[in-house]
């Protein structure tokens, strides 16, 4: 009896306020999604280890495990990017036909330490799969940037940036992984303090110091794409930075670049991204809403070969960034007694029909009227022979 009001680390409980603003939200989103002709699919919670576990670019240490009665190893999705790329490879995608695929679930990631971070959580997102073009990129951000318009929010800000660059950068100057996994860390971790105290104490020219501390100024507007080429040499380098430029013209196009700043620091703890990759920030909270990126050699996991790039957004974060604060839902109470159970009934099928949410109460099933009463927004009494009064 120990755990009898609680929860497994972790986990909440999601009342009926959050439980109607988070279908709004969610509503709101996936008629966006749908209108841009993404259509939506389910996967089950459940996928083997084998695949879906070792796919994931979730860490090890955050899957939830089990055995099924086969002795197989199972676990609970930990993201939504591998199943639906498992099930594209295997039932939907071919050569040449991208597909636009869209989903709405819940994901599982174990926590060590609560510390505000759920193991439960719901994303809303999409996977734009078989395109390599730079325009599926930035119909990707743009619709990420549309459906969050859609949702209610307004103050938020998209940072782009390209795996690639960070990756030659550290390669150029530090010459293997080893040394260029430190500074990666620093730069996801987002200290810059420790990331420039490190690059200082580091055994290169001090022109190469300064290309990688120039790295941690190339955040901002679009001028900072040509700062981004000049602190690079390798083809690769340049390559990465003109794809970032293609795509800041075409996010011009799509009229979205109020919200987009460039980010050349940006990394990712997801192991898939391979290209331009992105996060979601909001004003008052202090995690991403969302992120998304280009990975194009996911679907080699299951042996088929797709470009592919998509976005996934925190339901629970979005909500937080929205300011929602918990009010009364709008119910209708009809409080009846025997005699005017028909009445009673008839009223509350003609409320439902103009919109209304109604519920038909019982007298008898209640002992106090008046705390009853003070529930709901709005009250009509049918009690009696042939009265009615309503307030």
């Amino acid at each position: 009896m120990l755990f009898m009001f609680e929860k497994p680390l972790g986990m909440r409980d999601t009342l009926p306020s959050l439980y109607e603003k988070k279908q709004s939200v969610r509503s709101a989103m996936a008629n966006e999604i749908n209108s841009w002709g993404f259509q939506f699919i389910e996967t089950p919670t459940l996928e083997y280890y084998e695949t879906i576990g070792e796919a994931s670019a979730i860490l090890d240490q955050q899957l939830f495990k089990l055995l099924d009665q086969q002795g197989h190893s199972l676990v609970l999705r930990p993201d939504m990017t591998a199943p639906i790329a498992r099930v594209a490879a295997s039932r939907l995608y071919q050569d040449g036909y991208p597909l636009r695929l869209a989903y709405s679930a819940n994901v599982f990631r174990a926590q060590q330490r609560e510390g505000g971070r759920p193991a439960e959580f719901e994303q809303i997102g999409v996977e734009c799969i078989g395109d390599q073009t730079i325009s599926c990129d930035a119909e990707a951000i743009s619709l990420m940037v549309s459906s969050l318009k859609k949702a209610g929010l307004t103050q938020f800000t998209v940072a782009i940036g390209h795996i690639g660059y960070v990756n030659a950068l550290f390669l150029e100057i530090l010459g293997n992984e080893d040394r260029a996994n430190v500074l990666r860390r620093f730069l996801y971790e987002k200290n810059y303090v420790g990331y420039r105290e490190h690059v200082k104490n580091l055994s290169l020219s001090s022109i190469d110091k300064q290309r990688l501390l120039n790295l941690l100024k190339l955040r901002g507007n679009e001028t900072k794409i040509a700062d981004a080429k000049d602190n690079i040499e390798s083809a690769n380098g340049r390559e990465t930075v003109e794809e970032l430029d293609q795509l800041w013209t075409q996010l011009e196009a799509h009229g979205v670049t109020d919200h987009i700043k460039i980010d050349f620091n940006l990394v990712s703890h997801m192991s898939y991204y391979t290209g331009i990759l992105f996060e979601v920030y909001a004003e008052n909270v202090g995690f991403l809403i969302g992120n998304g990126g280009r990975y194009d050699q996911l679907f080699e996991k299951f042996g088929r070969q797709a470009p592919a790039t998509g976005f996934g957004i925190h339901i629970d974060r979005l909500i937080e960034a929205l300011d929602y604060t918990d009010e009364p839902v709008e119910i209708h109470c009809v409080i009846f007694s025997s005699e005017q159970r028909k009445a009673a009934i008839d009223f509350a099928t003609a409320e439902r029909g103009q919109g209304k949410r109604v519920i038909l109460q019982d007298i008898s099933g209640i002992n106090d009227v008046d705390a009853c009463a003070n529930a709901f927004s709005e009250v009509t009494y049918f009690i009696g022979k042939g009265k009615r009064g309503a307030e």
